[in-house]
């Protein structure tokens, strides 16, 4: 049985774990607030680009740029792949690489080859560990991202989509719902699958008209690289506040765990503490009473 000393030193354990908790989870909750207020300020910009690029696209004929053209054979594709480069966030990592894990055995058993490209730490050390093609890997970008790293890299997925190192492009990222849910998310994103309006919202597109200079076609090819930028941006903002609220709610978790424990743990001191103190009458009782015998 654990001595007094012990149980003790396990309880103190728990309250400084408690206080380290607490702290990350403040840290997290900070966070959060800035990279969700930069999420939802782009959030209209990202929807409004997929209306115009929707709208243009229907009437357009897809062949107009090689972007929009499926390929006969898929024999490469290439996956982008976000975690983040920080644990201690719950599930929210092992989501991912669950999610990825299992789109690659689906692809391999099909005979199609797969490369990867990662964002974040945890990502890329496990993808390495298990010897998976990882072509390039970034880390330490959340927060600091900008638009001119987000169109090197579209360009560089363009070039090696045109070049025929790969058939088609693939973006696995965590979508932010709420604080509470966090859903990984596959999205193709070459070949460009133009947006699609449900049967209300194409009515409602219907009855406006956009007027387009020069033209719609000159249009659609310059916004096509943009709209894969638009995706990967947005893929950053979703993901960054998914983890922070991901690790906010774990930090939580674990805070009330500690709770749980030291109110386990101090019962468990008072009843051992009683029973020494019984122990400890019943030794001078019996000693009395040897000494009046």
């Amino acid at each position: 049985m654990a001595t007094l000393r012990d149980i003790q030193q396990k309880i103190g354990a728990f309250k400084k774990t408690r206080q380290i908790t607490r702290a990350m989870n403040m840290v997290a909750a900070a966070k959060l607030r800035g990279a969700q207020m930069r999420m939802e300020g782009f959030e209209p910009y990202a929807t409004k680009f997929s209306e115009v690029l929707g709208n243009l696209a229907t009437r357009i004929e897809s062949d107009i740029h090689p972007l929009l053209v499926k390929k006969e054979e898929v024999a490469r594709v290439e996956l982008l792949h976000f975690t983040g480069d920080r644990g201690l966030c719950g599930s929210f990592n092992a989501n991912l690489i669950n999610l990825a894990e299992k789109w690659i055995k689906e692809e391999q058993g099909k005979g199609v080859g797969c490369k990867l490209t990662t964002v974040g730490k945890k990502g890329r050390d496990y993808f390495r560990k298990r010897n998976y093609d990882v072509i390039d890997s970034h880390i330490n970008l959340y927060g600091n991202v900008d638009i001119s790293f987000i169109n090197q890299m579209t360009g560089g997925f363009i070039d090696r989509y045109s070049g025929g190192e790969c058939d088609e492009v693939y973006l696995i990222y965590s979508r932010f719902v709420s604080m509470s849910k966090q859903i990984p998310t596959l999205i193709k994103l070459i070949p460009i699958e133009p947006p699609k309006m449900e049967e209300g919202e194409q009515n409602l597109e219907g009855s406006a008209e956009y007027l387009c200079e020069p033209d719609p076609e000159s249009l659609l090819i310059e916004l096509l690289p943009k709209h894969i930028s638009v995706q990967i941006y947005n893929a950053f903002l979703q993901n960054e506040t998914s983890e922070h609220a991901a690790r906010m709610a774990a930090m939580d978790n674990a805070s009330k765990n500690c709770n749980d424990l030291i109110d386990s743990l101090t019962l468990v001191y008072n009843k051992a503490r009683q029973a020494a103190i019984t122990a400890e009458l019943m030794d001078i009782v019996g000693g009395a009473e040897a000494l009046k015998g």
